[in-house]
């Protein structure tokens, strides 16, 4: 409690004064009395804030704290902006038809045409050889899912084409409807193909995934339905592809990697639907036309289920660098990788590589710098393999 300052009235002279005077003496004295007391309970002037009972009110008056305390103003946090759209990749299959493709993808077919006339001409609007009706098998198109060209604001025709990478015409589909098994493209060509299975053992696929990225190399990732739709990691390879359609090609390798010699026409289908319906709208495009068979068993019976679900390609490879073995068992170092490649491929290879391959990151870097070395550059399946 503060402390008032008292009065000894017994040292008040009396004597010799009016009863009047003695009134006024009286009176003056409960008036100091009175106005210590208001004073005390206040904090001496400059000597900080009220006391930690009180808090000011916005009229100046004091309050007490607790629940009838006046509320601190919120505090106020800026919007997260919204992302912007990005592109999608898109590689045409048998039967696609350009607003066929815009209808999926909740655009225009023009809208396509404009993405994508810097890299096939024929598809430009403002040309007079514009053939919109006329697109091939293996064409990568590059489209924003529910956005149509502003013909106000039209893009410029930049080619997305890769840079000194010639492309020889591909194999095309079986006329019986089969899958067609191919294992290189063109050799007149300078493209190779650096294809990942994923499935199984997934440790380094995000740091694969980044050094690609990370150094603009072109691949095409193999996922199971299971390992990339119910695993975290497989998520976030899946949300890697979604986000650089210009690097990377998807392709089916089943839902849970069986034997699909061991497997009926239906469960083929099954294997490949079901992995597409999983992976599709993770990655925003199709696994089509590209199917690769787990443990690379296939027969006439399977390539023909394969064919009729919808997967026109078989995708085997010419180089395997058998990558999944762990060296404890056997399995290859990162220079016996790097060697493999180096010394085995040739244009239009198909590299066969896994994103849980023991000693892959560490070949990586080498592979990439070996081949361009020797004036080979790696590409997509589809880029590879273009009709």
């Amino acid at each position: 409690m503060a402390h008032m300052p008292t009065a000894d009235l017994t040292r008040i002279p009396t004597r010799g004064r009016s009863s009047f005077e003695l009134g006024r003496l009286w009176l003056g004295l409960v008036l100091v009395l009175v106005l210590a007391a208001c004073d005390a309970t206040l904090p001496p002037t400059g000597t900080g804030s009220p006391t930690p009972d009180a808090i000011a009110t916005p009229g100046g008056s004091l309050a007490p704290t607790g629940t009838d305390a006046v509320a601190p103003a919120p505090t106020f946090v800026r919007p997260t902006p919204s992302p912007e759209p990005t592109f999608r990749a898109y590689a045409v299959v048998p039967g696609d038809t350009l607003t066929a493709i815009a209808r999926r993808f909740g655009t225009t077919g023009r809208s396509i045409a404009y993405w994508n006339r810097g890299t096939y001409p024929s598809l430009d609007p403002e040309s007079p050889t514009y053939e919109p009706d006329r697109i091939e098998v293996g064409w990568t198109l590059r489209l924003i899912p529910g956005v149509e060209v502003d013909e106000q604001e039209l893009p410029s025709p930049t080619p997305t084409a890769l840079p000194s990478v010639s492309i020889a015409p591909g194999p095309t589909p079986l006329a019986d409807g089969a899958s067609l098994a191919v294992s290189h493209g063109s050799r007149d060509s300078n493209a190779v193909a650096l294809t990942f299975d994923m499935g199984g053992r997934l440790d380094p696929a995000l740091s694969i995934m980044g050094w690609l990225v990370d150094h603009d190399v072109r691949a095409t990732i193999f996922p199971t339905g299971k390992a990339a739709s119910e695993t975290g990691i497989g998520r976030d390879v899946l949300a890697r592809i979604a986000a650089h359609p210009e690097l990377f090609a998807l392709g089916n390798h089943s839902w849970d990697h069986p034997d699909f010699r061991d497997l009926t026409a239906a469960q083929i289908a099954d294997q490949l639907d079901r992995t597409e319906t999983a992976l599709a709208p993770l990655v925003g495009t199709t696994t089509k036309p590209f199917f690769r068979p787990p443990y690379g068993s296939h027969d006439d019976a399977v390539r023909s289920a394969v064919g009729a679900a919808g997967w026109p390609y078989t995708v085997m490879w010419d180089v395997d660098t058998i990558d999944w073995r762990a060296p404890s068992d056997g399995g290859p170092s990162a220079d016996d990788i790097v060697a493999k490649v180096i010394s085995r491929a040739q244009g239009g290879s198909i590299v066969l590589m896994h994103l849980g391959g023991w000693n892959t990151l560490d070949a990586l870097p080498r592979i990439v710098d070996g081949l361009r070395a020797r004036g080979l550059e790696p590409v997509t399946l589809a880029e590879l393999l273009r009709s």
